[in-house]
């Protein structure tokens, strides 16, 4: 079984909006939180910082861990058509707060653009089952 390790944020702003991130690599596009994949030997509050800054362009603290999500994928409903294998998706999740830089698209990545939005509005959006693990843990939802 493959094992992917992967960190990731829950960021919120004075209005109570939550970041999100635009995945494009699904089946079908859906926001996630922002975050990703561990480098090799990269600790998971550092990888979470730098997939953050490369899906909004911000600048972030990471706050309190919030919690780790484990998840099965089967090897039919992983995103490589071609995976002979079940994937291991081991999540990470903290809390983090802006401390620079500016919302931006990202260029060539995992995700295309970045936005904020309410709750409400987040339950009514096309996304990934973790953006519900992520807010629960972090009392938002």
């Amino acid at each position: 079984m493959k094992l992917r390790v992967a960190a990731y944020a829950v960021i919120t702003d004075d209005e109570g909006r939550v970041l999100l991130a635009h995945w494009t690599e699904g089946r079908r596009p859906a926001w996630t939180m922002p975050g990703g994949g561990l480098e090799p030997g990269e600790d998971p509050a550092v990888a979470a910082r730098r997939e953050v800054h490369e899906e909004t362009g911000y600048r972030v603290r990471i706050g309190d861990l919030l919690g780790i999500h484990s998840r099965v994928i089967p090897a039919a409903r992983r995103v490589d058509p071609d995976a002979a294998e079940p994937m291991q998706a081991l999540r990470i999740v903290y809390r983090a707060t802006v401390t620079g830089g500016r919302l931006r698209d990202e260029k060539a990545g995992s995700t295309d653009r970045a936005q904020w939005f309410t709750i409400d509005e987040v339950v009514a959006l096309q996304r990934v089952k973790l953006v519900d693990v992520a807010l629960t843990m972090a009392g938002l939802m």
